[in-house]
């Protein structure tokens, strides 16, 4: 059975929206975007990279999916460029239709949970969720998640979507490893109870 493991970059007020760059995600009229980076260090560059590793392919949400699809492909001076591209991008989405503009991707036919579930049933490595929280809060409910990893950054932001928000499912988890950097970013794996 493979595993679903969330990885997502959270302030400690839970905020998840645009930790990458200011445009990244300005719904609401966010501001604040790109607020993970000034975080960044050599112990996150290589638990990061442990986990890609680790990775046999990603399950992304459309807004996340078309996010990284407009960015990734055209970032050629880093290494996750092409770990990203060879990579199966499995999409949920209801609007996009296939095929899908970036390497690898495969657009999930029908219900999201069910063919996640079809998905963690099948032998191989883990399938890695990056962003996605509608996606994310969506498949919590059905046991579908089967590692958090958060990276939880030194401050508050004070608005924004939330990882977990108000009226979301209910869940109890153990904590299994954390790594804190020089920043004082807290990578912290959690696992169901």
């Amino acid at each position: 059975m493979r595993r679903i493991v969330v990885t997502n970059n959270v302030s400690l007020d839970g905020v998840m929206q645009a930790p990458g760059r200011p445009d990244e995600d300005t719904r609401d009229g966010f501001d604040r975007g790109g607020w993970a980076v000034p975080y960044t260090d050599p112990v996150l560059g290589e638990k990061m990279g442990q986990g890609m590793a680790s990775t046999g392919a990603l399950l992304l949400g459309r807004r996340t999916y078309q996010d990284f699809a407009g960015f990734w492909p055209h970032q050629t001076d880093n290494p996750f460029t092409p770990v990203l591209d060879r990579l199966t991008k499995y999409v949920a989405s209801t609007t996009l239709t296939a095929p899908l503009p970036w390497a690898n991707s495969v657009l999930l036919d029908g219900d999201a949970v069910a063919a996640v579930a079809a998905l963690r049933r099948q032998d191989g490595p883990d399938i890695a969720v990056l962003g996605s929280g509608e996606l994310v809060r969506s498949l919590a409910p059905h046991g579908l998640i089967d590692a958090y990893v958060l990276v939880v950054h030194p401050l508050v932001l004070g608005a924004g979507r939330r990882l977990f928000p108000d009226g979301g499912h209910p869940a109890r988890l153990t904590l299994v490893e954390s790594v804190t950097t020089t920043t004082g970013v807290v990578i912290a794996t959690y696992e169901p109870a």
